[in-house]
């Protein structure tokens, strides 16, 4: 298996604990008790925020900064606070009815000012690239895709499965650039979905070239006529529960020769890690799996090559999320949010800003995004 990119300064950030199973019954109630006092601690600068604390950016990014990289190098366990992100659930995916209501139902217009709309990248809800030499959000999410083109192997003519599609940016941006490609975009989002419909009808998308076809539904329930030369997952496995039901229902959708790509938030830390905020406020149930969680799970599908892609790619595009975000408060103030507007202002101000942090912790070592190519085992 090739992999890549694995701790290149390891000397210099090297965790001394924090394998919750190799510890004995005493130890790994201490450290039960210790995340949670973790996250009661996290819970409390979130909710003085949430009600109006003034924090100054910068003071708010060395607070976490500090507080993260002592936890990424020297308690790492202290990261989990729950005991579900530890192991696999019974369901292939946690939440998932809520988390829409949550995330991605929200007002399209704030959305598009804050993840950009533009002719050919449509808001994408996931790292960008930048290592490469990205000057703007934009470009930084081209880069993104064509480094998924690559790494995926995706051929003129193939039939491929988006799982999780999102508002169709990344089927909109390959169909551009191979003009027999077909994609089938598998979404639960309502809301996402309709944004894609009136794409679909606009002849100035991809999306309308009669080559994408969308289903609305979660993967538990997709049938396909179909199998699918290749199948690729930008971000949605950290909603994802249980990797082995999920790899199964997958391996079933793909060719004897077919290839899945995932890529998704992880950590290079011995447990699965999740944060009490982004459960109550973004993600419900959401857990950044740990980087050797997807090969480690290769009953139905196996990992042929591995990834680490460093959290300052994700650490700048949550900056530009939040300039975004920030800059186009006179236009999205008046919208239904369902709650008090400054309420959820400074949510999801809280939200940019302690991603964005702990995405530079540690030079983006620890904390960053995962990629993976699989075939079937």
């Amino acid at each position: 298996m090739t992999v890549e990119n694995v701790l290149p300064v390891a000397s210099r950030y090297v965790p001394h604990t924090g394998n919750v199973a190799a510890q004995s019954p005493i130890a790994y109630k201490t450290t039960r008790l210790m995340a949670g006092a973790v996250n009661v601690a996290q819970m409390a600068l979130a909710e003085a925020y949430i009600n109006g604390l003034e924090i100054p950016d910068p003071l708010f990014r060395q607070v976490m900064d500090t507080s993260m990289s002592m936890l990424f190098q020297h308690a790492p366990a202290l990261l989990a606070p729950y005991e579900w992100v530890l192991q696999e659930s019974d369901r292939l995916a946690e939440s998932s009815r809520a988390l829409m209501q949550v995330q991605y139902d929200l007002p399209q217009a704030m959305l598009n000012q804050m993840l950009g709309d533009w002719p050919l990248i449509y808001p994408k809800y996931s790292m960008g690239l930048w290592e490469n030499g990205a000057t703007d959000l934009e470009q930084s999410q081209i880069q993104m895709i064509d480094r998924v083109i690559e790494r995926l192997e995706i051929v003129d003519g193939d039939r491929i499965l988006d799982f999780g599609c999102g508002w169709g940016c990344v089927p909109n941006y390959i169909m551009s650039k191979f003009p027999n490609v077909r994609f089938t975009g598998l979404n639960l989002s309502h809301h996402q979905c309709e944004y894609i419909r009136d794409k679909m009808q606009n002849p100035d998308s991809y999306l309308s070239s009669g080559r994408f076809t969308l289903h609305e539904g979660d993967l538990n329930e997709a049938q396909f006529d179909e199998k699918f030369d290749k199948i690729l997952s930008i971000g949605v496995f950290c909603h994802v529960g249980n990797l082995t039901n999920a790899f199964q229902k997958l391996a079933s959708l793909l060719t004897s020769d077919g290839k899945v790509f995932i890529h998704l938030i992880t950590a290079r830390i011995p447990n699965n890690m999740s944060s009490g905020f982004t459960h109550k406020y973004i993600f419900p149930h959401g857990r950044y799996w740990n980087y050797d969680a997807i090969p480690s799970h290769d009953r139905d599908l196996k990992t042929v090559s591995q990834w680490y892609v460093n959290g300052i790619n994700y650490h700048k595009t949550f900056a530009a999320w939040l300039q975004r975000f920030d800059d186009s408060q006179a236009t999205v103030k008046s919208l239904d949010y369902g709650m008090d507007y400054a309420k959820f202002r400074r949510i999801w101000r809280f939200y940019l800003l302690l991603m964005g942090t702990a995405f530079a912790t540690c030079d983006g070592e620890y904390n960053g995004n995962g990629q993976y190519l699989l075939t079937h085992a």
